[in-house]
């Protein structure tokens, strides 16, 4: 078993600059709406592009950054365990670790900011779905991506399952 000793324990208070939005589902007898994010939401700072990523039950897909782009994404499907690390020197919360839920029994959107390191894990029992939608188009040339091992890659954090 790892050494739990070394790992930092989530965070209470959010990551300076990340914003978490409640999502509501309006169902009716046709089936579901739910608004993921509009252009006059306070928060909204451009558009790149909308993509969506899958992860496999139990899989982790972590860590990386951006230098530049912020992320806003939701699971549309399934459930993922979020968790974000702020390791940037300027900022009033370096140190910080951030878990968050996000998915079918918790629709949310969570808005991350350029610089904090961010990735997921599928914690229900099919494949996730995970909405982004970036304020930058992806660069296949110079992509604005930094990548660190997720189980080694220095981040205080153990993605394992705690029971208990």
């Amino acid at each position: 078993m790892a050494d739990r000793k070394k790992f930092k324990q989530p965070d209470s208070e959010l990551i300076h600059g990340v914003i978490v939005v409640p999502l509501k589902v309006v169902p009716d007898e046709r089936g579901r709406l739910m608004e993921i994010m509009r252009r006059d939401d306070a928060f909204f700072s451009g558009f790149g592009q909308v993509y969506l990523s899958t992860v496999f039950p139990g899989v982790v897909k972590a860590w990386h950054y951006h230098n530049v782009q912020e992320d806003r994404f939701t699971c549309v499907r399934g459930m993922v365990k979020a968790v974000l690390y702020d390791d940037r020197e300027a900022s009033p919360s370096r140190g910080r670790l951030n878990e968050l839920y996000v998915g079918e029994h918790s629709p949310t959107l969570v808005v991350i900011p350029a610089g904090v390191y961010h990735g997921w894990k599928c914690v229900s029992e099919h494949e996730a779905y995970v909405i982004n939608i970036p304020s930058e188009p992806y660069n296949r040339s110079d992509p604005d991506e930094y990548r660190v091992d997720p189980h080694d890659g220095g981040i205080p954090y153990d993605w394992t399952r705690k029971d208990g």
